[in-house]
């Protein structure tokens, strides 16, 4: 039986670095099109467990000409937000805040850091996301600081697997502005640092 084990640990570790190979249909994509409200910018989704406080997963939304989420390695899914190697179509209100929901809630928090960016640098990240394509399992934040750090103004960002190391880092870029959203009790809310809580109801985007 021994003499099997290195064989069954290789296949195991093949697994769990597969990558997933989702390509949604170009009508699709072009049918979930979706372009958001006010200024363009970059949000950094980072899920902690509480319980472990270890940073559990880090996702990346960039709102330019459309607005998009770059969920490497996430088992998010949605069948009106589709996916095309991890990148996520149709980031409508209601998109986002299921995914939200689904990052933040239970034993896990989930921090939301917005940056303010010029459409050029928004459409250089979604560029760098569509070439990065799919992640391996557990190399979430890994991708996102490698289609960041070549963008100027972002190159201060560790390349690193944790995704509470890249929170923190994201955190000191200037103009850089966090929520923190909480569910421990059932009521989901936002917390702005410093700040008393706000019910995530009143702090969605509109669009």
């Amino acid at each position: 039986m021994l003499r099997f084990l290195p064989s069954l640990l290789a296949l195991l570790l093949l697994v769990a670095c597969t990558k997933d190979h989702i390509w949604a249909s170009d009508a699709e994509v072009a049918q979930a099109h979706y372009v958001a409200s006010g200024p363009t910018s970059i949000t950094l989704f980072t899920s902690i467990n509480t319980r472990t406080h270890s940073g559990a997963h880090a996702g990346l939304m960039i709102n330019g000409s459309e607005r998009v989420l770059y969920d490497p390695a996430g088992s998010w899914t949605n069948p009106a937000a589709p996916e095309r190697h991890d990148l996520h179509y149709g980031m409508t209100p209601t998109m986002l805040a299921d995914y939200v929901d689904y990052q933040g809630s239970g034993v896990f928090q989930l921090t939301e850091q917005t940056l303010d960016v010029s459409p050029a640098v928004a459409a250089a990240i979604t560029k760098a996301a569509m070439a990065y394509g799919s992640a391996n399992k557990a190399e979430c934040t890994e991708a996102i600081a490698t289609i960041l750090r070549p963008v100027p103004g972002f190159q201060s960002l560790p390349m690193t697997w944790f995704p509470k190391k890249m929170s923190a880092a994201f955190a000191a870029l200037p103009g850089v502005q966090t929520q923190v959203k909480t569910s421990n009790d059932g009521a989901m809310r936002f917390t702005v640092p410093g700040e008393a809580p706000i019910p995530a109801t009143s702090i969605i985007p509109a669009g």
